[in-house]
């Protein structure tokens, strides 16, 4: 049995994207890693090859002599990859059957809706099959290519590619109910009000997070409406119902246009990027690569390395 056999291509790359970038937080950025992940990757490519790669310490990184030289070897087959990649054009990538991909709703909104018209024009044969679905599920034992989540809600061993920068939670509602209501100005006026309820895909009751850091607060607030979908949520706040609590670029229509104002301005809460992931184990379809790519372009990042 060869020693290929026993060595992920993905830690491969994680270990030169740590050379290039010089710090695993750095790599793990680029690669849409945790940190963790990234250690674990390095760890695991040492231990079976059996060599350390690395020398660590807390001010820097740098290669080992065999460490130096494998990276060398491998940038010139990373190249090489690149290049036999960078030959096939649209039509190849998009005549190769079906693309399934598993995304929650909100996702699919922001994300999928605008890139389809392009991914149509790149992959004009390929059948893109787009499944919106709040429920985590195993995307490999129900047949999808890929999945979005955030990067937290990500499952464990897959690969992961940063589809945007990070959001913005925010509580919002309309000028209406703040004229009735009043407008709160500190978290514990929220529990004054009549507030929407956010229900998860495992029907489980969201509680709202507020702040960032060591002031970061999970809150539980009064309300008898409980909603499991963005569109109908906004509809009721925009409606008077109550407050609402929402991803910020969920909404920007309805800021821009009044029809919603945000609240609690200095207390919204940082989300993690959207990410799409998959399966380690098996071969990624060859217009997914292209598809991340044009999400990514409309989202001010830089195509995949």
């Amino acid at each position: 049995m060869s020693i290929l056999d026993h060595i992920e291509f993905s830690d491969l790359r994680v270990f030169v994207t740590i050379l290039r970038t010089g710090s695993f937080k750095a790599a793990a950025i680029q690669l849409g890693l945790t940190p963790s992940a990234t250690s674990h990757a390095m760890k695991r490519l040492e231990e079976r090859l059996a060599t350390q790669l690395l020398y660590r310490s807390s001010r820097a990184i740098s290669p080992t002599a065999a460490g130096s030289e494998l990276a060398a070897r491998l940038e010139q087959g990373f190249e090489q990859i690149g290049a036999a990649l960078s030959q096939l054009d649209s039509s190849a990538a998009g005549s190769l059957g079906e693309l399934r991909i598993n995304v929650f709703a909100d996702a699919a909104h922001l994300l999928i809706e605008p890139a389809i018209p392009e991914f149509v024009r790149q992959c004009p044969k390929v059948r893109l099959a787009i499944v919106v679905d709040d429920k985590p599920i195993d995307i490999v034992s129900e047949g999808y290519d890929a999945g979005i989540r955030y990067g937290h809600y990500v499952p464990e061993g897959m690969v992961t590619a940063p589809l945007t920068r990070a959001h913005r939670w925010v509580a919002a509602a309309a000028p209406a109910y703040l004229d009735r209501h009043g407008r709160p100005l500190t978290l514990q006026d929220l529990q004054q009000h009549t507030c929407l309820q956010l229900l998860l895909g495992d029907n489980s009751s969201y509680q709202w997070e507020f702040g960032r850091g060591k002031h970061r607060q999970r809150i539980r607030v009064p309300g008898l409406v409980t909603i499991n979908n963005t569109a109908a949520t906004i509809a009721a706040a925009k409606a008077g119902v109550g407050i609402a609590y929402l991803l910020e670029g969920r909404i920007s229509k309805e800021i821009e246009e009044g029809s919603l104002e945000t609240i609690l301005e200095e207390w919204a809460a940082p989300s993690e990027p959207f990410h799409m992931y998959y399966s380690s184990r098996r071969h990624a379809h060859p217009a997914l690569r292209k598809l991340i790519d044009i999400i990514r372009l409309q989202h001010g990042l830089s195509r995949l390395r």
